[in-house]
């Protein structure tokens, strides 16, 4: 993740510049560079009849772009050093769109889930919701009382699917880059099992295997890292929302697709009720968009 490229939509509300202070973290654990993007959606030239209104509205056009990119890289000056600003990009169209085409050039996106339109905490803004489930990069989200800095503690969840191991990687590297704590936790419902010793079976061998993930990927920094297995009567995201609250994380790393294949935006998938309850800072991979995957 050296000489990271982050994108960062901005609406302008106060809320949205709070993703500037967090791309400033990874920017700075990785020696990258943040671009704040901003896209507007423009009147569409068939609904003028005058080529004399077209030119007019093209002229308009540019200069709002410019005003636009200029308000950009004021606001954005404000927040974080300026050293690792890159200048304002401006796009025209629908915002979700906008940010995932954008993203195409970029390593990261980051972005809060509501501004200026006010989405409340329950329902994730319409365009975060699309960035996470679309974008080719891994996108950060971050929340009003979300606390990623100083970067001290990391949840990574797992369920040992192909999908959601393509989350470790990304978390042993911000784990080791800031010196945090990594912690590795795997959810056994008991709803889905028929009795106390199904549970145990599945319990001890869910512990294997978090000792051989361990062993195998994280062997160069096992002081850093602890990995359990918790088990739930409620949700799996109601646990992994109940963790994260008590553990007073920074930053939670997760796929958004795991065991069962399906997208994160089926109803009472785990990935999106996490993103629309916790507080923390929650790091998105959507395994089947990220550059270079493969087809399924």
């Amino acid at each position: 993740m050296k000489n990271l490229n982050i994108l960062v939509p901005l609406d302008f509300s106060s809320l949205s510049f709070k993703a500037l202070a967090a791309a400033e973290v990874f920017a700075e654990l990785f020696d990258g560079a943040i671009t704040p993007f901003h896209s507007f959606i423009s009147m569409s030239e068939l609904e003028l009849q005058d080529p004399a209104s077209k030119e007019d509205m093209t002229s308009d056009q540019q200069d709002l772009e410019k005003k636009l990119i200029e308000k950009l890289n004021t606001e954005a000056a404000k927040h974080i050093d300026s050293k690792y600003l890159n200048e304002g990009l401006v796009r025209i169209g629908n915002p979700a769109e906008a940010i995932i085409d954008a993203a195409q050039n970029f390593d990261l996106v980051a972005m809060t889930t509501h501004g200026r339109t006010g989405f409340t905490r329950l329902i994730m803004g319409s365009v975060a919701e699309k960035v996470i489930r679309f974008a080719p990069v891994p996108v950060l989200v971050v929340e009003e009382l979300s606390r990623i800095k100083p970067l001290k503690k990391i949840l990574l969840t797992t369920d040992f699917s192909d999908y959601s191991m393509k989350a470790v990687p990304f978390a042993k590297s911000i784990a080791a880059a800031s010196g945090a704590q990594l912690d590795i936790i795997h959810v056994i419902s008991f709803e889905q099992f028929g009795s106390i010793p199904q549970i145990q079976a599945a319990t001890d061998t869910k512990k294997k295997q978090l000792r051989e993930l361990v062993e195998e990927r994280f062997n160069d920094m096992t002081d850093k890292v602890k990995a359990e297995v918790v088990s739930t009567r409620k949700s799996i995201h109601e646990k992994i929302t109940s963790v994260a609250r008590d553990g007073d994380y920074n930053l939670i790393v997760m796929a958004t697709i795991g065991r069962t294949g399906l997208e994160y935006l089926r109803l009472g998938s785990t990935a999106s009720n996490i993103v629309r309850h916790v507080e923390n800072a929650v790091f998105t991979i959507n395994p089947r968009r990220l550059k270079g995957a493969k087809p399924d």
